[in-house]
């Protein structure tokens, strides 16, 4: 007993031999995926750092526009933004994850407490672990990066006329994302292991553990979430409002949008439960159709972390389409007579490619919800069990995963049209509203929202092809186990 009181940090994962000891709990399920997550935000903001730099030497090597620097001003500004929303989502998918890792592990928490080992030196282990999947993740996400703008550099070399020379892959700037995702993947671990300072030594008599809507539903539990809404919500007026006077109102409605998002992923345990509810009428009255709605329901908490990672991804791609279009909508109104069909021809290349780089952050919560149902289904296994031990077959249980990964991707995918929607008509008008328009070159005043339908259209593809390969492998765990083995798994 005392050996194992000495290192009482060790216990908190399961140890494999053929790894050691210290990198065992790189095999825990959910590890893998937190890192793909960091790769990829690090390598996303290595390739926006990288293009940034090589556009803005393309246009310095312009001989009509190289001596202006605002374009370049701008696709530096524009660079920054979607680095900082890839390692937001970023951050919020791994403390989700982190989140669920712990649910998973509140026995083997509560038997080191059960020992002598404090909640703090548990919680210390979790948060050292985010901070080498941090590491790791982005470390990867640099190579890659780099990997990936050399090849963008000598295609574009091949394909532009004034070929900036001498232009480097040694970027300073390229350590801001690389430092950022470590930073911020170890402070979303932080974050999501806060559970661990309430598990208690009497808990090891359990397995995982999910707070129930009662626990969630206490007074005072979500009074930083709604102060965030607040606040957002009162910012996003004031960018409309000083849209109205000032360009410069978008970067206050920015600031906004975060901070009302912000306060939705905290608080999306009280907001996701009714639409959860409302959803689960649509998939019928049968005993599994039932089944699945009730199990999204009974624990809030789980439901609300795989839905929130879906809800980011479609606001944000939702969003970009409803501004840019409304954006195009406008200056179309401006032209007299037929426009053009090659008039527009530039700003839809710049959409496209707008609505690319917006799509790896969608890309980045997918792969959070793949983790977070598979890793949910591991953690079931004495539900799942018994509920085959008492009739169940596997092709009901497999329907009932299935149902329920499209429970939660439904109804995040129509939360997420609906705040994309929004944000994208506050972006819009919050830069327009000030924009001298013709005749009379007074300013726009109200901007009328305009939806893409066609993106629309992809989105909720999308979120159809995303349920099925995000339930693949979980239904494929849920049946994999025979009842009495699931019932007797911790």
């Amino acid at each position: 007993m005392s050996a194992v009181i000495e290192s009482p940090t060790l216990a908190v994962v399961p140890q494999t031999s053929a790894t050691g000891p210290r990198l065992a709990w790189l095999r825990d399920r959910g590890m893998g995926a937190s890192i793909l997550v960091a790769a990829l935000s690090a390598a996303f903001g290595v390739v926006l750092v990288e293009t940034t730099a090589y556009l803005g030497a393309v246009l310095q090597a312009d001989p009509f526009i190289g001596d202006s620097e605002t374009l370049a001003f701008i696709v530096g500004l524009l660079s920054v933004l979607l680095t900082g929303v890839a390692m937001y989502v970023a951050a919020i998918v791994t403390a989700n994850t982190f989140s669920t890792i712990i649910a998973g592990r509140t026995r083997q928490i509560a038997l080191m407490r059960l020992i002598g080992a404090t909640a703090r030196s548990q919680r210390a282990v979790v948060g050292r672990q985010g901070f080498a999947v941090g590491v790791i993740g982005a470390a990867l996400g640099l190579l890659a990066g780099l990997v990936i703008a050399a090849v963008g550099v000598q295609i574009g070399s091949g394909l532009i006329e004034n070929v900036p020379q001498g232009f480097s892959l040694a970027q300073p700037l390229i350590a801001l994302p690389v430092v950022g995702v470590a930073l911020t993947t170890w402070a979303a671990a932080w974050v999501g292991s806060r559970r661990v300072l309430a598990v208690t030594p009497l808990q090891a008599i359990g397995g995982s553990v999910e707070r129930t809507h009662d626990e969630l539903s206490r007074p005072g539990r979500h009074i930083g979430a709604w102060i965030l809404l607040a606040s957002g919500t009162v910012l996003l007026a004031a960018g409309v409002v000083v849209g109205l006077v000032h360009p410069l109102g978008v970067v206050v409605a920015f600031v906004g949008g975060l901070l009302s998002f912000t306060g939705l992923a905290l608080g999306s345990v009280l907001f996701m439960p009714p639409v959860l509810r409302l959803v689960g009428r649509m998939f019928g009255s049968t005993a599994t159709a039932r089944l699945a709605a009730e199990n999204a329901l009974r624990y809030p908490e789980r439901s609300s972390r795989m839905a929130i990672g879906v809800v980011m991804g479609v606001t944000l791609v939702t969003m970009f389409a409803v501004a840019l279009e409304s954006v195009k909508q406008m200056l179309i109104g401006q032209v007299e007579g037929e426009t053009p069909a090659e008039f527009f021809t530039p700003f839809d290349a710049f959409a496209s490619v707008m609505m690319v780089l917006v799509a790896v952050s969608a890309v980045i919560a997918a792969v959070g919800l793949v983790n977070l149902l598979t890793i949910g289904v591991v953690q079931r296994r004495r539900e799942l069990g018994l509920l085959r031990s008492i009739g169940l077959s596997n092709g009901q249980v497999r329907r009932m995963v299935l149902l329920e990964a499209a429970h939660i991707t439904v109804a995040a995918t129509l939360t997420g049209l609906i705040l994309g929607i929004a944000y994208g008509w506050i972006a819009a008008q919050s830069l327009l509203g000030s924009v001298p328009t013709l005749p009379d070159f007074e300013a726009a005043g109200l901007v009328a929202p305009h939806v893409p339908w066609l993106p629309v259209v992809i989105i909720v593809a999308a979120t159809a092809v995303l349920t099925l390969v995000a339930a693949a492998t979980p239904t494929r765990l849920a049946t994999r186990v025979a009842p009495v083995e699931a019932l007797a798994a911790d």
